[in-house]
């Protein structure tokens, strides 16, 4: 990985640890899960390490976008069925197996999904089960397209669980949902772009190319705006209109108080005045 200034540059080993790697490179922080002899399950360190990524990531001003990815072959294969549940169930603790579940939905959807700064999912390999829900809450993803996916847990005499059923209801369309959940039959990341599951699915050899490419053009972004809108979109989803209307201009309002580079009045200027503007055709040149 190269920094701005063409060295090689990692993220320290605090606050997250072995469980969970981070890079550096040009505004984008690429996060790994890094249990690839797993499949990169995810197990109760895994999950408080990346809580504490998180955590760490949103004030870090050398990350402008989050790439999540994985080591190895596989993106993640969901829980670690061993040390996330059965290790769990024979504590007998109460205690501890609402800390471990909490800990999980902390950062696979309630902290990922309105996340300050931009998030992108770079499928790598297999994405099964538990693994839904991340990849869902990513505001955007680009998969290989050999990546396999599956909700294998039919199979195995269990419903989906956590809240992946409900990710999938707010990511792909019902009939491909249930199909997959019904059946347990596997699908690649072509079959997961048709149903929107990834924005776009690659060949493997432009995977990493093509996510940073992306990651980029975020980066580039005004950050204050870009917060505004993805969020506004994502709760404005459940309100109803008179709700959203309210919700959003308040948004808008919001973003303009808390952007040190006005774009607003930037781009009005460009557009209206120099005429240096036109949408459609690239964005307001940021001062």
């Amino acid at each position: 990985m190269e920094s701005e200034g063409g060295a090689a540059t990692s993220a320290p080993a605090e606050p997250w640890g072995e469980s969970v790697l981070v890079d550096f490179d040009e505004g984008v922080a690429w996060v790994t899960l890094n249990r690839p002899e797993k499949r990169n399950a995810m197990n109760p360190s895994l999950n408080e390490e990346m809580v504490a990524a998180l955590d760490a990531l949103e004030g870090d001003e050398r990350c402008r976008v989050l790439v999540l990815t994985g080591a190895g072959e596989s993106w993640s294969a969901g829980m670690d069925l061993k040390e996330y549940f059965r290790d769990v169930d024979a504590s007998g603790d109460p205690a501890l197996q609402n800390r471990v579940r909490r800990t999980a939905a902390e950062w696979q959807w309630r902290r990922l999904s309105t996340y300050a700064k931009p998030t992108v999912a770079m499928v790598n390999g297999w994405c099964f089960g538990g693994a839904f829900t991340p990849l869902v809450a990513c505001d955007l993803a680009v998969a290989d397209e050999d990546a396999r996916f599956g909700l294998s847990e039919i199979n195995w005499g269990i419903p989906p669980g956590g809240v992946v059923s409900r990710a999938l209801a707010a990511a792909v369309p019902r009939r491909d949902a249930l199909y997959h959940i019904m059946t347990g039959e596997a699908f690649d990341g072509r079959e997961a772009e048709r149903m929107r599951l990834v924005n776009e699915a690659v060949p493997a050899a432009n995977l990493r190319a093509r996510t940073r490419e992306l990651a980029q053009r975020l980066a580039a972004m005004n950050p204050a705006v870009l917060r505004a809108a993805k969020t506004g979109y994502k709760l404005a989803a459940e309100m109803s209109w008179d709700q959203a209307e309210d919700y959003l201009y308040a948004k808008l309002e919001q973003s303009q108080f808390l952007d040190p580079e006005q774009g607003r009045s930037q781009g009005l200027e460009q557009f209206l005045d120099s005429k240096s503007y036109r949408p459609g055709l690239g964005r307001y040149a940021r001062g």
